[in-house]
């Protein structure tokens, strides 16, 4: 990092709500947001979300023909600009990027394209993934520079690299960074499916159970995969150096590409992890890093690959591990920056998030927290916060 960058808002929609009171509040019970769709387990907005995103789509007669993915995006950013108080004239950066894009209404006007042989007007220009940031761009009426990208399940982590990288270069001095995903489509479900990695829990069990927890992210004495999808939008507003109304410091970034040994998977010993990490905390003593958010979707191997990585960093000295991809699921594109979220809300309240069916010790300060992330294709990034 060559100079610090502040994160001075940031506004997010998912299964835990819109609002930071209510999100942090459902942190901090047990209980998990899956519900069941078509027979399997998924973690979805609350009513009152849903209805804001419809009242949404009916506001403006073009926003009728956009993808969820893109209104979440909408939705999140309005906030995210109002709380850290920009406005259109200061030309602020947007990267926003989604793993899957528009992939309802791709679904949707390639099932029509299938029974009509023939592509309604719109279908290009609303379903690639430029769509989002551009849109969002429209919305804001901003003039600065917008960009979109697909990084798999780094992508969020990934705005934020480049974000930082537009800061540092004193092209801009202020970037809204954040990714976007609207993955609860039956196709897209299937595809997970297929790779064996989705979760064949079922709600039917006993919820009030605390025992009970369909997705087992974290949980290294699983025996099956346990990934559940979950929809969800973050953004979060960087600026040059430190504000005073900074909610977090990033003081490192890190990131790695690693070749393939499977199309879908880490190595044994995830030595993107391991080398994004140790860029990210560059000179800071491993012992002083308190938490790290882990990716951890769930899997068998994914689990216990970022976990070899962490160990292989922090040796004998390790921090507390947590994620919430137990409670909403893993939202792809726009994972890595609700971890980021979680995390500064530790930082804020300095209170550690803990996983219920994972026994660990509470940490005595919260000053230091390391935030991963990783895809398929092993492009991985870690984010290093402090207060």
């Amino acid at each position: 990092m060559q100079h610090p960058i502040s994160i001075t808002a940031m506004s997010s929609i998912s299964p835990l709500g819109k609002s930071p009171n209510k999100i942090w509040n459902n942190y901090l019970n047990d209980s998990h947001c899956f519900t069941e769709k078509d027979g399997v387990l998924v973690a979805t907005f609350p009513k009152e979300l849903k209805a804001d995103i419809e009242q949404l789509r009916q506001s403006n007669t073009k926003y009728k023909s956009l993808d969820d993915s893109v209104l979440f995006a909408i939705f999140a950013s309005r906030q995210a600009i109002k709380n850290a108080g920009w406005t259109s004239t200061d030309n602020f950066g947007i990267n926003i990027g989604s793993s899957r894009g528009a992939t309802a209404l791709f679904e949707n006007y390639h099932e029509e394209f299938l029974r009509n042989k023939k592509a309604e007007t719109l279908t290009s220009p609303t379903t690639t993934l430029g769509n989002i940031s551009s849109w969002v761009a429209h919305d804001l009426q901003t003039q600065g520079p917008e960009i979109s990208h697909s990084i798999t399940c780094s992508t969020a982590l990934h705005a934020m690299l480049n974000g930082i990288a537009w800061i540092n270069s004193g092209m801009c001095d202020k970037f809204l960074v954040g990714g976007s995903e609207a993955p609860l489509t039956a196709f897209t479900i299937a595809q997970m499916q297929a790779l064996k990695i989705y979760s064949r829990a079922s709600c039917h069990l006993d919820q009030n159970e605390e025992s009970h927890y369909p997705n087992q992210a974290l949980n290294l004495n699983k025996t099956e995969n346990t990934m559940i999808l979950g929809e969800g939008a973050t953004m979060a507003c960087l600026e040059s150096g430190t504000t005073k109304n900074a909610l977090a410091k990033i003081i490192g970034i890190g990131y790695a590409t690693e070749p393939l040994e499977h199309n879908a998977s880490l190595s044994t010993n995830a030595i993107c992890f391991q080398r994004s990490m140790a860029m990210a905390l560059g000179q800071l003593n491993p012992q002083d890093v308190d938490i790290v958010v882990t990716h951890t979707p769930g899997t068998i191997k994914g689990d216990q690959a970022e976990i070899n990585a962490i160990n292989e960093i922090f040796c004998n000295k390790m921090p507390v591990l947590t994620t919430n991809k137990w409670k909403i699921g893993h939202s792809l594109g726009a994972s890595g920056l609700l971890s980021i979220e979680m995390a500064i809300l530790m930082l804020q309240h300095q209170k550690f998030i803990s996983v219920p069916y994972i026994k660990t010790e509470v940490p005595k300060r919260i000053k230091h927290i390391l935030v991963n992330a990783v895809g398929f294709g092993g492009n991985a990034v870690s984010i290093l916060l402090s207060k």
